[in-house]
């Protein structure tokens, strides 16, 4: 085991991870529903899905088996000027299951690539219009990705600081969490105006800054305000989507539909790397000229790979069974009663949940902070008991794929009770 991970120290750059402090990563060999294996035979309970990615386990065969198949008909092709069965169908059938004023689907490879089109199609509607808007509108604190336009509609952080130069400018609204939602909606009264080319949100759940979360009833005012200056909204899924907020998608609980979805994660059931971005109709129909300078000159060398969209179908199918859609609802269960016992610690706070994401802050008299201490203390503590989580500074959260069984949540639960009698 050690001899791969020096092999790897030698060789590799891992994202989010001081090269000069970390200690050695740890080998995978397999991976079977919920569990991951070591190269020494250890198993670990992935409760954060591996990056929020897995929604029906690790290496699940209908998965497998699909890809296989399509591995052996066709592994790629140019999509520009050529189309393909898997991606025809996987449009149509988002598009089934997607708010129904989504009309168009636009491939891409990655949740960042999914925003930075998002962002392209909706400055660039306005500009094929002939009516200009440069201004874009987000929450603090959000984390849309890691690409130069993702980072630039991402809340300024460490993350961003050494890029803030390169990066355009964005008016932030706060949060609208419980009891502030009135002094948000004042802060957007003034915002919101008709130089606002969009409106961005990660829907119900700020993932990375923090698993914040807040109610549907807000984000729908907001999006109103945004609609009478003509702002497009876009819904960043790229997270929430697929059932992590216990509905198909967090836009299904709203009332105002976004103009501009994105989606990735989830998307696949963690096969492998694909992005989507969705649109209405009349954003598609802006780029319809005899002019060929209003197109959207975006695209990438593995747009609508055949083998991730047979995956994201595969990953579908099960999405979509009676038994999937009853996983998702115990584990909401599951997670709502046992935020009823870690309410009774007085090492925690701020519990909150929404669907199958239930997260928690610890409460350890350090101010809260991605770089908070405790984070590498409740890491190392669960990884030594089989337990993968990877809090956010003192937040911990769950978000286990939809295979996890009640022995395995029940185990994790032991674990955290544990650690939270020793910090």
């Amino acid at each position: 085991m050690n001899k791969l991970a020096e092999r790897d120290q030698a060789v590799l750059w891992h994202p989010f991870t001081q090269m000069q402090t970390a200690p050695l990563p740890i080998p995978i060999v397999r991976g079977s529903g919920s569990i991951l294996y070591d190269a020494d035979g250890r198993e670990y309970i992935d409760m954060i899905s591996s990056w929020w990615v897995n929604l029906h386990g690790h290496a699940h065969p209908h998965i497998a088996k699909r890809v296989s198949e399509q591995l052996q008909t066709l592994e790629h092709v140019i999509f520009a000027g050529f189309t393909h069965q898997p991606a025809v169908e996987l449009a149509e059938r988002l598009l089934a299951i997607l708010p129904r004023n989504q009309s168009k689907i636009f491939y891409s490879d990655n949740g960042s690539t999914a925003v930075e089109v998002a962002l392209k199609m909706a400055f660039q509607y306005w500009h094929n219009l002939g009516k200009p808007r440069q201004k874009i509108i987000a929450f603090e604190n959000a984390y849309h990705g890691d690409t130069f336009g993702a980072m630039a509609v991402s809340g300024r952080s460490a993350f961003t600081a050494p890029f803030v130069p390169f990066l355009f400018d964005v008016d932030y609204l706060p949060v609208p969490l419980p009891g502030q939602e009135d002094d948000v909606l004042q802060r957007a009264e003034a915002l919101f105006t008709d130089e606002v080319a969009a409106f961005i949100v990660e829907p119900l759940v700020q993932g990375s800054g923090g698993m914040v979360m807040y109610e549907p009833a807000i984000l729908d005012k907001l999006v109103q305000l945004a609609r009478r200056k003509g702002s497009l909204i876009i819904a960043d899924e790229v997270m929430t989507g697929f059932g992590r907020t216990g509905r198909l998608f967090a836009s299904h609980y709203l009332e105002g539909k976004p103009d501009l979805m994105c989606l990735s994660k989830g998307l696949t059931g963690g096969t492998m790397a694909l992005g989507v971005t969705s649109c209405v109709q009349a954003i598609y129909d802006a780029f319809l000229s005899d002019d060929k300078f209003k197109t959207l000159f975006h695209g990438h060398s593995f747009t609508a790979n055949p083998l991730a969209c047979t995956a994201a179908l595969a990953s579908m199918d099960l999405l979509l069974l009676a038994e999937t859609q009853a996983n998702i609802q115990r584990i909401s269960q599951n997670h709502t009663d046992f935020a009823s016992r870690l309410a009774t610690y007085k090492t925690v706070e701020n519990i909150r949940q929404h669907g199958t994401l239930l997260a928690f802050d610890l409460n350890v008299g350090e101010q809260t902070s991605y770089f908070n201490n405790i984070r590498d203390t409740a890491y190392n503590f669960l990884l030594e008991r089989g337990v993968l989580m990877r809090p956010l500074g003192n937040v911990l959260y769950l978000m286990p794929p939809y295979c996890t069984t009640d022995e395995q949540l029940a185990y994790t639960h032991k674990q955290i009770e544990e650690l939270l009698t020793t910090i």
